[in-house]
């Protein structure tokens, strides 16, 4: 892993420090000056860490609850954000409270919010769980806290007894309950 800070801010933060320090010993800052050295300073708390062949391990009581693949990940830490992006292919793997495997993952690129504590998976996105129902769609985020996935997007679930298509989506991670608000296809009866 290597952790690269962008030699530009680190120089400019040092030459307005150095200005600081002269205008300082000289007299009063402007306000215009108080300006410059703070947004200097500010840019100077972006954090960045690159990942080439990602493997990312969340833990939960002791228990591996996630387990990821990614080809290419870049971590954001600032203030206001903290995020790892992750491109692809990214794989996925779900497991339960005792760390069982429930549910394994697939899309081009994914986010992690670590705040928030989610992920946000993009770009063919497929989830297949071990009791072999399937989700296909474009976006999906998981949130660790509650352990739901929801989508606004188009999805489609494929169990071994039927399938449903529709917008509007939330659900267990392993597929054993959803709601699609917005359903859409046919429904025949005997």
């Amino acid at each position: 892993m290597k952790n690269l800070l962008n030699r530009k801010t680190i120089r400019q933060t040092v030459i307005m420090a150095g200005f600081t320090l002269l205008f300082i010993s000289c007299g009063d800052l402007t306000d215009y000056d108080t300006g410059q050295v703070e947004s200097a300073l500010n840019d100077s708390l972006l954090s960045t860490t690159e990942t080439w062949d990602v493997t990312m391990t969340l833990l939960e009581k002791g228990y591996r609850r996630i387990s990821l693949e990614g080809s290419y990940a870049i971590t954001y830490e600032e203030p206001e954000r903290k995020e790892t992006q992750i491109d692809g292919p990214v794989y996925i793997q779900i497991f339960d409270s005792t760390g069982t495997l429930e549910s394994e993952a697939w899309s081009r690129s994914a986010i992690y919010h670590t705040e928030e504590r989610e992920f946000e998976l993009m770009d063919s996105v497929r989830v297949e769980t071990v009791t072999d129902r399937q989700l296909y769609s474009d976006y999906l985020k998981w949130q660790e806290r509650t352990d739901l996935i929801t989508s606004d997007r188009f999805v489609t679930i494929i169990t071994p007894r039927d399938s449903i298509s529709g917008s509007g989506f939330s659900g267990k991670t392993d597929l054993s309950s959803y709601t699609i608000a917005n359903p859409r296809g046919r429904l025949t009866i005997d």
